[in-house]
């Protein structure tokens, strides 16, 4: 019998590590603004009130597959007063 579709691990195993790297980062910084909104008991609306953003801008944050500037980062750190990334 032909197969006729891959497997995931073949799947994944095409996908170059430089943009691997960059989709576990990115939702590895959502996980990261998610869990500081639940540690300050905000929802996405009163998250986007306090930013002066739209809830939808905050969805797309919390996708996973937004691209975040420096300057949008630093601006989450200060609000949290805690780092959103740390470079090692």
């Amino acid at each position: 019998m032909k197969r006729t579709s891959k497997t995931l691990e073949e799947i994944l195993g095409s996908i170059p590590a430089n943009v691997q790297a960059e989709v576990d980062l990115s939702f590895e910084i959502s996980d990261r603004i998610n869990a500081l909104m639940k540690q300050h008991g905000l929802s996405k609306k009163q998250f986007a009130d306090a930013l002066g953003r739209r809830p939808s801008e905050i969805t797309k944050w919390l996708s996973g597959q937004h691209n975040f500037t420096i300057a949008t980062l630093a601006m989450l750190s200060s609000f949290f007063g805690q780092p959103i990334i740390t470079v090692s």
